[in-house]
């Protein structure tokens, strides 16, 4: 359903039991999927790829050209998954020359405010907050939760299952698995709760929690903790995700906790 109000470019792919509400406008090289619905007062420029059963609230702009000096005009877009909630005034931008696209995964929701830039992709079932900020070519690994404020740096990585805390400064990544806070961000143990919430074993956990005691609270840097992580703990998947995650670091990762209050090796 198309209220009157509302401009659809005439070449469009729009599925028919989209709801587009008025003064929305909709340009010419955009895909909309089944059971969508578009608020009002929506702008959804070229490039965009949105997929089924999404709802997108007043005053979001979507596949705005990048804020970025060096795009020059390329053909570029942004993905949006099924079933992605994107509330009021949220901003994403298409990618550039450096990945083409601009990616959101399924089951995701981004609060009001969001601003997700060029060239990022964050996985499924993620939640960013009210006002998360990311700069260009940030990942975020499926069902991580940014909290409300927080602003995180370009070609910056959060790895899967990780929780920051409102208001972070994030200006190294962030690994897999573990709880994020204070400033600077430091770890601030793992994600216990949101794991069981996903099934992971206790089991599973406890290899976690053995990963980073290795990795921050044992002194080592992080090259000899790696190297003690795969002599100590057996392959795994959630072992061998950490242990990756953190030798491909490009912007190094974040600290441990110390008692005095700073980040520590």
């Amino acid at each position: 359903m198309t209220q009157p109000l509302a401009y659809i470019h005439p070449e469009a792919k729009i599925a028919q039991n989209v709801v587009v509400e008025p003064f929305t406008t909709i340009a010419q090289d955009v895909e909309i999927g089944e059971g969508t619905w578009i608020g009002p007062n929506v702008t959804i420029m070229s490039g965009a790829r949105i997929g089924k059963n999404v709802k997108i609230f007043p005053g979001a702009v979507i596949a705005a050209v990048p804020q970025d000096l060096k795009f020059a005009g390329e053909k570029t877009t942004v993905h949006i998954g099924d079933n992605t909630v994107i509330r009021e005034c949220v901003t994403i931008n298409r990618g550039t020359v450096d990945r083409l696209k601009t990616t959101i995964g399924k089951n995701c929701l981004l609060m009001a405010y969001v601003h997700v830039a060029h060239d990022c992709h964050i996985g499924d079932n993620c939640i960013l907050a009210n006002t998360v900020q990311l700069a260009g070519h940030v990942e975020i690994g499926d069902w991580a939760i940014l909290g409300g404020a927080s602003a995180v740096h370009q070609f910056v990585r959060i790895g899967q299952h990780a929780m920051i805390s409102g208001g972070s400064l994030v200006r190294k990544d962030v690994p897999p698995f573990v709880k994020a806070g204070r400033e600077p961000l430091a770890y601030a143990g793992i994600n216990s709760i949101g794991l069981r919430r996903r099934g992971f074993s206790d089991d599973k956990i406890m290899q976690v929690q053995q990963c980073y005691r290795l990795l921050f609270l044992n002194g080592l840097n992080n090259n000899a903790a790696l190297d003690q992580i795969e002599l100590e703990l057996p392959p795994s998947p959630e072992r061998d995700e950490v242990v990756n995650f953190v030798r491909n670091s490009g912007r190094g990762v974040i600290k441990g906790y110390s008692r005095n209050g700073n980040g520590a090796d």
